[in-house]
């Protein structure tokens, strides 16, 4: 196996892993604090992140797409935590709020990377191989940000774009869920959504995580 590949896989391990267990036990926590403990109680609010692994969606896929393309195009997902959003207190606001707290930690994982990636260099760590690790960790939770964002469902934004939207047009876009991912995936791989959507929101992400840890640099 070629070292620059096993290297690879070895930077982007630990952000891989943090990035999709946070994220999907974010999820499982917001819904039992509206009030739906189906998570909870099937065991998937932990950060054992073999409780989030999906051996297709989160190992064979990315691997069989990383040498198919030699590393152009890498896709993958997790074992979605399952809420029963009737379960909520109040399900369409709920829902907002239990979709978005998967992003939302993405976004803060990326800020704890960046302020790891400045402590680094301020301690004057220039090891290659965490300095790698960490922009790796800024740009796996930012394009986890960004795609989970998306309002189409199944993704988050979906869930997100169903509960602000009225009854009638809510329950259209919810029709959409089925079909969903096979639309992302087309609109990933003509490269529509990177450019429309992936790659602005990565820059506005980047942006603002430079004005946070603005008072930081000195």
């Amino acid at each position: 196996m070629n070292p620059d590949l096993i290297q690879n896989i070895l930077i982007f391990a630990l952000p891989v892993l943090f990035a999709i267990t946070v994220h999907e036990a974010a999820h499982g926590y917001v819904a039992r604090h509206y009030g739906d403990n189906t998570a909870f109680m099937l065991g998937r609010i932990t950060l054992n992140p073999f409780k989030h692994i999906d051996p297709i969606g989160t190992i064979v896929m990315p691997l069989v797409l990383y040498f198919a393309t030699s590393g152009a195009f890498v896709f993958g997902y997790a074992k979605p935590v399952p809420v029963n959003f009737g379960n909520l207190r109040n399900p369409k606001r709920d829902m907002i709020w239990v979709a978005l707290a998967g992003p939302l930690t993405n976004f803060a994982q990326a800020i704890l990377w960046a302020l790891l990636l400045g402590i680094l260099a301020i301690t004057g760590i220039n090891e290659p191989f965490f300095i790698k690790m960490c922009y790796a960790g800024i740009s796996v939770n930012l394009v986890m940000w960004a795609l989970n964002l998306f309002p189409l469902p199944p993704l988050d934004g979906g869930r997100v774009l169903v509960g602000l939207l009225p009854y009638k047009p809510a329950v259209a876009v919810s029709k959409m869920e089925p079909y969903g991912f096979f639309i992302v995936m087309g609109l990933i791989i003509s490269g529509v959504l990177s450019t429309i959507w992936m790659t602005p929101l990565i820059s506005v992400g980047r942006s603002l995580i430079n004005l946070i840890l603005l008072p930081f640099s000195g």
